[in-house]
């Protein structure tokens, strides 16, 4: 069985993110998708929230299982009997950010395969930071997020007003 780890913040998880996913379950029979805590990021939203999120995002995906893991992803990989990392590249800064961390991966585990996805044009400009910035601007992110997403979005950056 071939298993692959797609780990992030996922501060929140967006529609570029669920494409990275669809697309590796054509090359893994399993995917975990892990959120990790990065302490560089504020997050917006908890630990517990975000990984409602991902489950409410992904709760009709055959084979995705969501996790949470304060260990090395190469760790985690390990753990579960992965043996590739899957990461989403928009650009040529991703590429440099996610070159460095592969080869950091590597250097932990040389076992480990990296798999970079080319991220798909119409997501190219999707962030998690740049959803958060047009969301706390009371603008309409339903076509870049999950349904669920959208509506945490509404309810948090609502209670920040009040």
């Amino acid at each position: 069985m071939r298993k692959a780890i797609y780990a992030g913040t996922f501060d929140p998880i967006t529609n570029g993110h669920l494409d990275i996913i669809k697309r590796s379950l054509t090359l893994f029979d399993e995917v975990y998708v892990v959120m990790f805590v990065n302490p560089d990021k504020k997050t917006l939203f908890s630990v517990a929230e975000r990984l409602a999120l991902i489950q409410e995002a992904v709760k009709d995906l055959q084979g995705v299982h969501v996790d949470y893991s304060d260990a090395l992803a190469v760790e985690y990989a390990e753990k579960v009997g992965a043996t590739a990392m899957v990461r989403g590249l928009r650009a040529t800064q991703d590429y440099h950010y996610e070159s460095m961390m592969a080869y950091a991966n590597q250097y932990l585990d040389h076992n480990i395969e990296m798999v970079f996805l080319m991220t798909q044009l119409s997501y190219t400009f999707i962030s998690s930071s740049a959803v958060k910035e047009i969301a706390s601007h009371h603008r309409d992110v339903s076509s870049l997020v999950p349904a669920c997403v959208d509506e945490a979005l509404k309810k948090k950056y609502l209670e920040e007003e009040l």
